[in-house]
């Protein structure tokens, strides 16, 4: 079973990455939050191809996928899971947990560190709220985060399913909670405790530091909330508030080719927690 999903792996992956982008492009078109600052096409076409940048860097440095590596390391019993013969009814659900819990860690050391928020910026410097924001991350900072998911396969030695899915469901609440729509409070309230909604995730993205540096989780809300970096509400209403940086609002900032380079030139704004104002 495992040998057949590891063929199949890419084609799963990208079938469900292009359903859920279409269902949230539909979404927030239909329904939309913020009236949008610049052309819908011009705006989703930039970020998706930051994203097959990052997929073809990926691609060509790094030579092995997180699912392909978990075979090998079944195959060759490394890792804890194996050390300890963690059933799959309990490995499954439990690599999907600690694998997100360690992308929570990323994120806030992301915030943390002036060199790594400044490759982070690319991602908070989209002036709009969109699904597409959810793919718009730096090549550079996608290549440390696959390493990071690369040794934890290693360490962990989690089942192949597990980690296939924990990519399916990273990648699809991405594009969930980066989408401009406004979900009732009523809904809102109970389904945070089970996914990081899009009015969670929204506070993240604001031009103000102190809810820049909140709100951390990607899927599972839970460590915003153990950890005590979470918060309920932005300051001016989700309607009103400002999305983005403060320092990185002109539209000759947003081509590409500037995104690229934003991590080596530029101001950081005094975002990152340590070194800069990000908690005053």
């Amino acid at each position: 079973m495992e040998a057949s999903l590891l063929e199949s792996e890419g084609l799963i992956r990208l079938g469900c990455f292009t359903v859920v982008l279409a269902a949230m492009l539909g979404w927030e078109f239909a329904f939309p939050l913020h009236p949008r600052r610049e052309p819908r096409f011009f705006h989703n076409a930039r970020n998706l191809a930051v994203l097959l940048l990052d997929a073809l860097v990926v691609r060509l440095i790094v030579p092995l996928a997180p699912v392909g590596l978990a075979q090998i390391v079944i195959a060759r019993h490394w890792g804890l899971m194996n050390q300890f013969q963690i059933p799959g009814w309990l490995a499954i659900p439990l690599t999907v947990v600690l694998l997100d819990l360690a992308i929570y860690g990323q994120h806030v050391v992301f915030h943390a560190l002036p060199v790594l928020w400044r490759m982070h910026m690319v991602h908070h410097s989209d002036l709009e709220f969109s699904a597409t924001t959810g793919v718009r991350f730096h090549p550079l900072e996608i290549l440390i985060s696959a390493g990071l998911k690369l040794g934890l396969v290693i360490l962990l030695g989690p089942p192949v399913l597990g980690v296939m899915l924990f990519e399916i469901l990273l990648n699809g609440s991405s594009l969930f909670n980066h989408t401009n729509v406004h979900l009732p409070v009523s809904i809102d309230r109970w389904l945070r405790w089970i996914i990081v909604t899009p009015d969670m995730h929204r506070v993240h993205h604001s031009a103000e530091k102190p809810e820049t540096n909140s709100n951390f989780g990607f899927n599972l809300p839970w460590w915003d909330r153990l950890f005590r970096t979470y918060r309920a509400q932005p300051r001016a209403g989700h309607e009103d508030m400002i999305i983005g940086l403060e320092h990185w609002r002109e539209k000759n900032q947003l081509t590409l080719g500037k995104l690229l380079l934003l991590p080596f030139s530029g101001s950081g704004g005094g975002y990152s927690i340590i070194g800069g104002r990000g908690k005053k």
